[in-house]
Protein backbone atom coordinates (compact mmCIF):
# COMPACT_ATOMS: atom_id res chain seq x y z
CA UNK A 1 0.00 0.00 0.00
CA UNK A 2 2.87 2.38 0.77
CA UNK A 3 4.37 1.78 -2.65
CA UNK A 4 1.04 2.62 -4.30
CA UNK A 5 0.74 5.84 -2.29
CA UNK A 6 4.19 6.93 -3.46
CA UNK A 7 3.26 5.86 -7.00
CA UNK A 8 0.15 8.05 -6.80
CA UNK A 9 2.28 10.92 -5.51
CA UNK A 10 4.40 10.47 -8.64
CA UNK A 11 1.28 10.10 -10.83
CA UNK A 12 0.02 13.52 -9.74
CA UNK A 13 3.10 15.00 -11.45
CA UNK A 14 3.34 12.69 -14.46
CA UNK A 15 2.34 14.14 -17.87
CA UNK A 16 1.10 10.72 -19.06
CA UNK A 17 -1.68 10.73 -16.43
CA UNK A 18 -5.05 12.35 -17.31
CA UNK A 19 -6.07 15.39 -15.26
CA UNK A 20 -8.92 13.62 -13.38
CA UNK A 21 -6.59 10.81 -12.36
CA UNK A 22 -3.99 13.39 -11.32
CA UNK A 23 -6.53 15.15 -9.12
CA UNK A 24 -7.65 11.92 -7.44
CA UNK A 25 -4.06 10.69 -7.08
CA UNK A 26 -2.94 14.00 -5.57
CA UNK A 27 -5.81 14.02 -3.07
CA UNK A 28 -5.26 10.40 -2.01
CA UNK A 29 -1.48 10.78 -1.76
CA UNK A 30 -1.72 14.08 0.16
CA UNK A 31 -4.12 12.54 2.66
CA UNK A 32 -2.25 9.25 3.01
CA UNK A 33 1.12 11.00 3.42
CA UNK A 34 -0.21 13.60 5.85
CA UNK A 35 0.97 13.08 9.44
CA UNK A 36 -2.53 14.03 10.70
CA UNK A 37 -5.68 11.97 10.12
CA UNK A 38 -9.08 13.45 9.38
CA UNK A 39 -10.49 11.19 12.09
CA UNK A 40 -7.91 10.82 14.91
CA UNK A 41 -6.99 7.24 15.78
CA UNK A 42 -7.87 7.71 19.46
CA UNK A 43 -11.59 7.90 18.59
CA UNK A 44 -12.87 4.33 19.04
CA UNK A 45 -13.72 2.47 15.82
CA UNK A 46 -14.06 5.64 13.69
CA UNK A 47 -10.40 6.50 14.22
CA UNK A 48 -9.30 3.56 12.10
CA UNK A 49 -12.02 4.03 9.47
CA UNK A 50 -9.77 6.14 7.25
CA UNK A 51 -6.92 3.64 7.49
CA UNK A 52 -9.18 0.69 6.69
CA UNK A 53 -11.60 2.18 4.16
CA UNK A 54 -10.96 5.71 2.93
CA UNK A 55 -7.30 5.35 1.91
CA UNK A 56 -7.60 1.90 0.27
CA UNK A 57 -10.75 2.89 -1.63
CA UNK A 58 -9.08 6.11 -2.77
CA UNK A 59 -6.05 4.15 -3.95
CA UNK A 60 -8.29 1.69 -5.84
CA UNK A 61 -10.14 4.55 -7.57
CA UNK A 62 -6.96 6.37 -8.55
CA UNK A 63 -5.29 3.20 -9.85
CA UNK A 64 -8.34 2.44 -12.01
CA UNK A 65 -8.11 5.91 -13.57
CA UNK A 66 -4.47 5.39 -14.61
CA UNK A 67 -3.57 3.11 -17.51
CA UNK A 68 -1.94 -0.19 -16.42
CA UNK A 69 1.39 0.36 -18.25
CA UNK A 70 1.78 3.84 -16.74
CA UNK A 71 0.83 2.57 -13.27
CA UNK A 72 3.34 -0.29 -13.59
CA UNK A 73 6.07 2.22 -14.46
CA UNK A 74 5.06 4.49 -11.56
CA UNK A 75 5.14 1.53 -9.16
CA UNK A 76 8.62 0.66 -10.41
CA UNK A 77 9.75 4.25 -9.81
CA UNK A 78 8.07 4.29 -6.38
CA UNK A 79 9.96 1.21 -5.22
CA UNK A 80 13.23 3.14 -5.49
CA UNK A 81 11.99 6.38 -3.89
CA UNK A 82 11.82 7.14 -0.22
CA UNK A 83 8.45 8.04 1.26
CA UNK A 84 7.65 11.75 0.79
CA UNK A 85 5.69 13.80 3.30
CA UNK A 86 2.71 15.97 2.48
CA UNK A 87 2.58 19.48 3.88
CA UNK A 88 -0.44 20.18 1.67
CA UNK A 89 -2.23 17.21 3.21
CA UNK A 90 -1.35 18.39 6.69
CA UNK A 91 -2.57 21.92 5.94
CA UNK A 92 -5.82 20.61 4.44
CA UNK A 93 -6.57 18.40 7.44
CA UNK A 94 -5.82 21.24 9.87
CA UNK A 95 -8.10 23.58 7.90
CA UNK A 96 -10.89 20.98 7.92
CA UNK A 97 -10.53 20.56 11.69
CA UNK A 98 -10.60 24.34 12.21
CA UNK A 99 -13.71 24.64 10.04
CA UNK A 100 -15.37 21.85 12.04
CA UNK A 101 -14.54 23.53 15.34
CA UNK A 102 -15.88 26.86 14.02
CA UNK A 103 -19.10 25.16 12.93
CA UNK A 104 -19.60 23.51 16.32
CA UNK A 105 -18.88 26.78 18.13
CA UNK A 106 -21.39 28.60 15.90
CA UNK A 107 -24.07 26.06 16.85
CA UNK A 108 -23.28 26.28 20.55
CA UNK A 109 -22.88 30.04 20.80
CA UNK A 110 -25.69 31.72 18.85
CA UNK A 111 -24.95 35.09 17.33
CA UNK A 112 -26.82 38.09 18.72
CA UNK A 113 -29.04 39.21 15.89
CA UNK A 114 -30.43 42.64 16.56
CA UNK A 115 -31.19 44.29 19.84
CA UNK A 116 -34.03 43.75 22.36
Amino acid sequence: MRRDVVALWLAARDPRVPWLAKAVAAAVAAYALSPVDLIPDFIPVLGYLDDLLIVPLGIMLAVRLISPPVMADLRRQASTQRKPSSRAGLATIILLWLAGVALVVSWIVPLNRGSN
